[in-house]
């Protein structure tokens, strides 16, 4: 089982990895669903810890449909993502009418090569979500896709969530949005979900104004190693 963390500093990130996290998605703007963080910022984290840095390109919160010009700038971005040392990169586009964008994913995959892919939760906001992954499945280049399975809340859609699981050939489908220690071994009952993603579920007060808990991280690997014993 693959536990992700979300972070937005140096601090968070030795102690999300120290706790256990497995990997980490390095954004800045948590209260605007994750924005690009400064390359000081993605340089110090990768050079702190030793687990993977997979960063967000999402230069604006407004939507998840950019321009020519936007898309130039996330390559740009992604390009020196991975110069920096990043391990991948997290994104995802989809069109005015809500279909995955194919133009967008085309030329930010191009810039990605070499990069782990994570496809975000744009994937949420898709009109049809079992045609979306049908697409995405097709991109080897892309590895995951996080989603809440359409919903506010992860645990409000487990059935989509296992849905999607049944459905993906290839690409692996990860679970997030408002998981916690208290919620995530329904979640594992309810969904063969090899990766989990967590962000305020692991802070303090459940919240992104507090930092990282690593005992609530600590909470999570104990739930992941009974119900994997269960099985």
């Amino acid at each position: 089982m693959i536990i992700e963390v979300i972070t937005d500093s140096k601090q968070d990130s030795i102690i999300a990895e120290q706790a256990g996290a497995n990997r980490i998605e390095l954004i800045t703007g948590v209260l605007e669903g994750g924005l690009t963080p400064s390359y000081g910022l993605i340089e110090s984290v990768c050079q702190s810890v030793t687990i993977p840095v997979n960063v967000m390109i999402r230069p604006h919160s407004r939507s998840f449909c950019y321009t020519e010009d936007e898309l130039k700038m996330m390559a740009q971005d992604i390009r020196i993502c991975k110069e920096l040392g990043a391990a991948g990169v997290v994104f995802g586009a989809i069109t005015e009418d809500k279909h995955v964008d194919e133009y967008a994913l085309n030329y930010l995959i191009t810039a990605s090569k070499g990069l782990d892919i994570t496809f975000h939760r744009a994937f949420d906001e898709v009109h049809d979500q079992f045609e979306a992954l049908n697409m995405i499945d097709q991109y080897k280049e892309i590895s995951r896709i996080l989603t809440s399975g359409g919903k506010a809340k992860a645990i409000e859609a487990t059935n989509q969530l296992q849905q999607l699981i049944e459905k993906s050939n290839r690409v692996e489908i990860l679970a997030g949005s408002g998981l916690k220690p208290s919620n995530i071994s329904q979640l594992l009952d309810e969904v063969h979900v090899s990766e989990i993603h967590f962000g305020t579920g692991v802070r303090f007060q459940d919240s992104f104004y507090q930092g990282i808990d690593s005992e609530k991280i600590h909470d999570i690997i104990k739930i992941v190693k009974t119900h994997s014993k269960r099985k």
